[in-house]
């Protein structure tokens, strides 16, 4: 009696979509790039060596610079990204697409932030720009006189141990002196047709390493004897020098500055040496000034009332760009949505060529067209009139408007163009059923369903106005100023203008104010955004 084999009892999950009850084969496992000597893990190796040789170079260049936080961020920086690069685990996948953006948010974003909100609160500006140490060099090297008759020395710059000294023959004698030790002879140096070979205990600095030291070569004052009186040598070049005198030193003790003529120049605790008469030394260092910059700005006094009237026009200027822009570009969107408009794509194409062509160079050919000598405005369209379209406070201003009218509504036109067509047709067709008209229909349709669409575009465009920099400074230049101001504000000027002016165009270049103010306009913005955003989600929730 023969016996059937038992057929093998297979699960409905080992057959495949036919149905023919044979098992599936195992499905094949792919494996990351980054796993194995492939040619990606090849790649990943020389990129990541390029940034690990040229991290370290930033470290050494930091150590070398005693920045030591730049030295903390770097080497943290590239710690992390060889952990997130080579740690074999799935949990660091997100953090590989991740980091470099993380990376340029830290260094470009929030590191400027925070480096300006630190400049806000001290005295940052011309003249104190520095530490103490190096104003006092300053001053010393600024504050002396060449010993007159003086004798010219042929010097050897020499290096020993960081600490640097120069060098010179004088009577078939090497000379060797330092800023703590005064010129001396030296055994066992060796001269050359009167050039020094060597020195020991030193090297001889070549004239590259002089140039690459040309600071510290500048700054190095070695005495000729011990006689004061004599004076110290100092050269500018490295293989000259000749004896200068100080007429103003620094008495340490006192914490003080001393003239020649026995005037004292004492620390105000503002960054500066101040004599009993208020003479300011210049240069003086940076300091630590609390809210006296924010104080200036609101002080009538100093920056007040500028600061008041250009808030208001910073204002007004950047609320009219976005409702003139928005409202017209709406107007022609609804104008060209019509089906039955011909040739509408091409009218399209010529209304975005204002937005498409470069804006620095349209801004510069309105200002020439705008010219109130030689402009095609006033001598062609208008016969030869002489209306000063930017050299009158109010005719600048709207001459602004206009401009930035010209520049913005082709951008306002493509975002409304695309918001009215996602409007559903069937909530127009359920208003001309009730009686609607056309006014009411743009007031209860197509406003507030566009504004759910464009609200977040229209406060990021009020943002970029507040700040539009480009067009105040190329079309006005902030003008026509006011002469009797010494801030050098004008008409037109808004508040990051303003910064400029105070920060890089003004005489005193001060960056503290600058950054104070700077601060201002980031809160005045951040305000008006999260209040419209707040706005823009209830019309969302209404709709």
């Amino acid at each position: 009696m023969s016996t059937t084999p038992a057929r093998p009892v297979i699960s409905p999950t080992e057959r495949d979509s036919a149905g023919d009850g044979r098992p599936e084969s195992p499905p094949s496992i792919r494996h990351s790039h980054s796993r194995g000597f492939g040619m990606g893990f090849v790649i990943k190796l020389v990129l990541m060596a390029l940034i690990n040789a040229f991290g370290l170079f930033g470290i050494l260049s930091a150590w070398a610079a005693e920045s030591w936080g730049i030295l903390v961020f770097l080497l943290l920086a590239l710690i992390a990204a060889d952990l997130v690069y080579f740690l074999p685990t799935r949990r660091m996948l997100p953090a590989k697409y991740l980091y470099p953006g993380l990376i340029f948010l830290l260094v470009f974003q929030i590191f400027v932030v925070l480096y300006t909100a630190a400049t806000a609160f001290t005295n940052y500006g011309d003249g104190h720009n520095s530490t103490k140490q190096a104003a006092v060099n300053q001053l010393t090297r600024t504050y002396e006189q060449r010993v007159a008759g003086g004798q010219e020395y042929p010097v050897s710059v020499l290096n020993a141990d960081g600490d640097l000294a120069l060098a010179t023959v004088q009577d078939g004698r090497v000379l060797v002196g330092s800023a703590h030790q005064a010129l001396s002879p030296v055994e066992g140096a060796t001269v050359t047709n009167g050039a020094i070979d060597a020195v020991p205990g030193y090297d001889i600095l070549d004239y590259g390493q002089v140039t690459a030291a040309h600071d510290a070569v500048m700054d190095l004052r070695v005495p000729v004897s011990d006689d004061p009186a004599v004076g110290a040598l100092r050269t500018d070049d490295g293989r000259t020098a000749y004896p200068y005198t100080p007429t103003l030193v620094y008495d340490e003790q006192a914490n003080a500055m001393v003239s020649d003529d026995g005037t004292v120049y004492t620390d105000n605790g503002q960054g500066a040496f101040v004599s009993p008469a208020g003479e300011e030394l210049r240069p003086g260092w940076r300091v630590f000034v609390g809210l006296d910059n924010f104080a200036a700005i609101f002080d009538p006094a100093i920056l007040g009332g500028p600061f008041v009237s250009v808030t208001l026009w910073t204002f007004a200027f950047a609320i009219l760009s976005v409702a003139l822009t928005f409202f017209l570009g709406l107007f022609l969107a609804m104008l060209f949505n019509d089906k039955n408009l011909k040739f509408r794509n091409v009218y399209r194409a010529i209304i975005f060529l204002p937005y498409a062509f470069p804006a620095f160079l349209s801004i510069l050919i309105w200002a020439g067209l705008l010219n109130a000598d030689f402009g095609y405005i006033n001598q062609v369209l208008l016969g030869g009139t002489n209306i000063p379209w930017l050299d009158n406070p109010w005719l600048a201003k709207v001459s602004l408007l206009l401009v930035n009218l010209w520049l913005g509504f082709p951008y306002m036109f493509l975002v409304t163009t695309g918001a009215l067509q996602s409007i559903p047709s069937e909530l127009y067709e359920s208003a001309d059923m009730d009686g609607a008209g056309a006014v009411q229909k743009f007031r209860s349709i197509t406003l507030p369903m566009l504004m759910v669409a464009v609200g977040p575009l229209l406060i990021a465009s009020f943002a970029m106005n507040f700040n539009n920099f480009n067009v105040i400074y190329l079309l006005t230049g902030g003008g026509p100023q006011d002469l009797e101001s010494t801030t050098g504000v004008g008409a037109t000027d808004i508040l990051i203008s303003f910064v400029y002016k105070i920060a890089f165009a003004g005489g005193a270049n001060d960056y503290g104010v600058a950054s104070a103010l700077s601060i201002l306009i980031f809160i005045m913005v951040a305000v008006v955004s999260a209040l419209t955003f707040r706005r823009s989600r209830a019309l969302e929730e209404i709709n």
